[in-house]
């Protein structure tokens, strides 16, 4: 029987293929299940139970707590980034107006000079403000180109002399985003959505392990089905119930508050762990060789 020689090791000086894969190299992959996967109670923000649940008009379900703490953030973001820019507008106005100063005294003390009988020998690059005054024309030319080629060197290995890179700040977007769907997300768009818990003795026990069913067929939610909640008054229901009595009757099966069909917010939701629901449960990382560690690092290529 030949042997494999291409899955043994060997003792040449770089990595066989082989060798290689069995370090973690190139594209790994890994399926996800069900652990991996956000429940349709979790808040998009801490991934937890919700607690004082609140949705967006995409249907992202967050606790009340965190998104007001997310908002608020940004809103904080965007003040610091609107102090940066007037700043940097005020320095850049009062530069502009001390250089109109400068030009104006240049065209003055040029005035003068030419008015006594001196005529200047420079020009805006060798220009300097009167220091050696005008005791012969080469003398004052080369003095001046002097100073100003020290005083506009540019060198890398003078720490005096190191030239600095304008930093430039952008207007800010003045919009809150929604942290899960990046569309703009204001405070008044969100509403409040109120679950129907499962009316037995031993659920209520305990607040972790909450079992929340549709007020109208009275099926337990998961997250096999597709959930619709009224932002009117927040019920939420399945899909089926919604669009077979609240879409049609215009009201409210459970408090019987009038609603119209744009009231129905269809709630994004984590998949089911089974491929023929339409889930990407396929997760990749890329994994290339350190340099001369043999230690894997990673570069994310896709993760669903």
């Amino acid at each position: 029987m030949p042997q494999r020689h291409s899955k043994n090791n060997n003792d040449l000086a770089i990595f066989t293929y082989n060798e290689k894969r069995q370090l973690g190299y190139g594209t790994q992959k890994e399926r996800l299940g069900k652990d991996s996967i956000k429940p349709f109670d979790a808040c998009c923000l801490c991934l937890k139970t919700v607690i004082e649940p609140m949705s967006c008009s995409k249907g992202h379900i967050f606790c009340k707590e965190c998104i007001l703490e997310c908002l608020l953030s940004q809103k904080k973001d965007i003040q610091r980034k609107l102090s940066s820019l007037a700043t940097q507008q005020k320095q850049e106005k009062d530069e502009e107006e001390e250089r109109l100063m400068l030009q104006r005294a240049r065209e003055l003390d040029a005035f003068d000079q030419q008015n006594h009988g001196a005529v200047p020998h420079y020009n805006d690059k060798n220009y300097n403000s009167g220091k050696n005054g005008f005791h012969g024309a080469n003398s004052v030319k080369s003095t001046s180109y002097e100073e100003e080629a020290l005083r506009t060197m540019k060198a890398f290995w003078l720490p005096s002399a190191t030239p600095d890179a304008p930093k430039k700040v952008e207007a800010p977007s003045t919009d809150t985003i929604c942290p899960e769907g990046k569309e703009k997300l204001r405070l008044k768009a969100l509403f409040a959505i109120k679950f129907t818990e499962e009316a037995h003795e031993h659920k209520r026990s305990s607040s972790l392990d909450k079992t929340f069913i549709c007020p109208s067929c009275k099926v337990t939610l998961t997250n096999t089905q597709s959930l619709t909640a009224l932002c009117s008054c927040g019920h939420v229901f399945c899909k089926k119930c919604a669009d077979k009595f609240v879409a049609i009757d215009k009201v409210c099966l459970v408090c019987n508050k009038p609603c119209k069909e744009k009231n129905l917010v269809h709630l994004a939701k984590g998949g089911t762990g089974f491929a023929g629901h339409g889930d990407h449960l396929e997760a990749k990382d890329f994994k290339h060789l350190g340099s001369g560690s043999g230690l894997g690092l990673v570069k994310p290529v896709l993760k669903s």
